[in-house]
């Protein structure tokens, strides 16, 4: 007989406190792809899988496209924030154990709207991964009722660093 594993163990980062996002790249089939983030470490499975890690408090942006014979099937976007031990967290499929989900996109054109306002972060001089997360919740919630989200200035970064300053 054997023992069911314990919730708890579901409810932590891997063994190392790290979060693990498995990715996939099957040309013209399944495409999981990180989009940015700093990779803490990068273990290649075979010619086809991968799995990164991320160290809690990282911010990152996973893509995963899938499609048949007939054409997209599915694209997403998911931005979040790595959790550590005893952290809250959403779970995310091929996300362990989850994290705390800053922006969540489902479709192609939406899709492109976020890639576009992530090469707008870069394109003022700031790595999206050191953005703001309130801005990824506005990209979020602007792209979700129809309207253009507002570019990431480096003022607003400024702002961001001092008000992260001041916090602790």
């Amino acid at each position: 007989m054997s023992v069911p594993p314990s919730p708890m163990r579901h409810r932590q980062p891997s063994d190392d406190g790290m979060t693990r996002v498995e990715l996939t790249w099957i040309e013209k089939r399944i495409e999981h792809w990180i989009r940015f983030g700093r990779i803490a470490v990068d273990e290649i499975v075979d010619r086809r899988r991968r799995i990164v890690r991320f160290r809690p408090g990282a911010i990152f942006a996973f893509v995963r496209w899938a499609a048949n014979d007939y054409g997209t099937v599915s694209s997403r976007i998911d931005i979040v924030r790595a959790v550590g031990t005893g952290e809250p967290f959403t779970t995310l499929p091929f996300v362990r154990p989850g994290g705390d989900i800053l922006l969540k996109i489902e479709s192609w054109p939406k899709v492109s709207q976020v890639l576009a306002a992530i090469d707008a972060t870069e394109a003022a001089g700031v790595d999206p991964c050191d953005a703001a997360p309130d801005h990824w919740w506005h990209v979020h919630n602007r792209i979700a009722a129809g309207q253009q989200p507002r570019p990431y200035t480096l003022e607003r970064h400024r702002a961001w660093l001092k008000r992260r300053e001041i916090e602790g």
